[in-house]
């Protein structure tokens, strides 16, 4: 322990973190530079703050202190790789990305090294296989349930028949971008709709020839796989071109405030999908105000409490401190291993009670997880952007996705890396 917390100590002089003594370490490689930042900060914070009020309020989880170690990484692969290796020594017990591109560098790394990765909502969806990924988690929803969930809501607006429609996906050229391509090509196949497909070059900025391409083809509905300045040009343009807003639906990382305000009075009735609800009407925020805000302690500038990315990144948080309490409990003792750690998030389990316990009442859905199921039950709303006064608002329950379809593509792209990389399928 001592000397755990001595490399923390010196690491701190290269990262920031809270304070030093600390037996529950929690490295997050962060983006608060370049071209996502505007993504990346609030995220962070949420993710920060939570824990602080931890501290504050509780003195840890059962007693341990949490330490949280950034590391800048700039949304950059070699980066998030390099932030990795240095603070995997420090005691690690979960790493979060925050990056498709990143995850799978370290899917391999992190599983040699017996420290679970959570992708929360991102990275590699067949990772929702624990038996071919014990330690890599992506429960709630995965990037599949993401690209069904858009294809239900675009069935339900058309009375379950969308045979003939157009459907355009405009996505970040990249890892993250493809990821639901093979998905939408099924559900192609499935229900009879042309799918488009309109890559965007890092970072987004330039998409001039897609809207082109959009207003000249007119597909009945346009879904963004977007991140970072990306999405704010995106609803910028789809409003210069008078594409019918609430005919845009963003995946959930291209849904925040920061996505839509620069468009003003334009973006109003953007949709994307949600996670978890959104805003501050929660009890939990009390207790985040009284234990960090009043405080002074919130972590980078203290402004993006309560947007919806700040809600992603505590979200990210409560189930890293659920997954330390159930582990604590299984294992005995306070100061778990990150062995213990990924036992812990393979026997997750979140309900109403829990949240209403938590202080956030009807927050999100019911989350089981287990050897099986790494992902979760994969459900899903969509929320929609109220320009006039500036809010998001949740504009259908969590609804299931086609696990009929997603299964098979889990199956078939887990199976195939178990047999490059020759893994025995099985439960630790």
């Amino acid at each position: 322990m001592k000397l755990r917390n001595a490399l923390i100590a010196a690491f701190t002089g290269v990262c920031v973190a809270t304070p030093v003594l600390a037996d529950l370490v929690f490295p997050a490689l962060t983006y608060r530079t370049g071209a996502y930042a505007v993504s990346g900060i609030p995220q962070a914070d949420g993710y920060s703050d939570y824990f602080t009020m931890l501290n504050e309020r509780d003195g840890g989880i059962g007693g341990e202190p949490i330490k949280v170690v950034e590391c800048e990484t700039q949304y950059n692969t070699e980066k998030g790789v390099e932030c990795y290796e240095k603070t995997k020594g420090l005691g690690a017990l979960v790493y979060q990305p925050m990056s498709t591109g990143i995850t799978y560098q370290l899917i391999p790394k992190a599983s040699a090294d017996g420290i679970p990765i959570h992708s929360m909502g991102y990275g590699r969806t067949s990772a929702a296989n624990g038996k071919v990924f014990p330690y890599v988690f992506n429960y709630p929803a995965n990037y599949w349930n993401g690209a069904s969930a858009v294809v239900n809501h675009i069935l339900e607006l058309n009375g379950g028949n969308i045979k003939g429609k157009k459907i355009a996906l405009v996505y970040h050229n990249s890892g993250y971008g493809k990821e639901p391509i093979r998905t939408l090509e099924e559900l192609s196949a499935k229900h009879g709709f042309d799918l488009t497909l309109l890559p965007v070059d890092h970072p987004g900025q330039e998409q001039k020839s897609q809207w082109l391409q959009i207003r000249r083809e007119r597909p009945d509905y346009v879904t963004m796989w977007g991140w970072g300045v990306m999405n704010q040009v995106a609803i910028q343009e789809a409003a210069n071109i008078r594409y019918p807003m609430e005919n845009f639906i963003g995946i959930w990382w291209s849904g925040s405030e920061n996505d839509v305000i620069p468009a003003g009075d334009a973006a109003d009735g953007y949709k994307a999908l949600a996670l978890h609800a959104p805003g501050m009407d929660f009890p939990l925020f009390d207790d985040m105000k009284k234990h960090v805000y009043d405080k002074g302690m919130a972590a980078g500038a203290g402004d993006q409490i309560g947007t919806i990315l700040y809600n992603r990144g505590m979200f990210q948080a409560i189930l890293a401190a659920e997954a330390v309490k159930v582990a604590q409990k299984m294992s005995g003792k306070a100061d778990i291993t990150a062995a213990e750690m990924r036992v812990g998030m393979e026997n997750l389990k979140v309900d109403q009670a829990m949240f209403s316990n938590l202080g956030l009442p009807n927050f999100a859905p019911n989350l089981s997880v287990s050897c099986d199921n790494h992902g979760g039950a994969g459900l899903v709303a969509v929320q929609q952007w109220d320009a006039k006064a500036k809010t998001w608002s949740l504009v259908s329950d969590f609804k299931p996705t086609d696990m009929d379809v997603i299964n098979k593509l889990i199956t078939e792209d887990s199976s195939a890396y178990a047999k490059e990389n020759n893994i025995t399928p099985k439960c630790l």
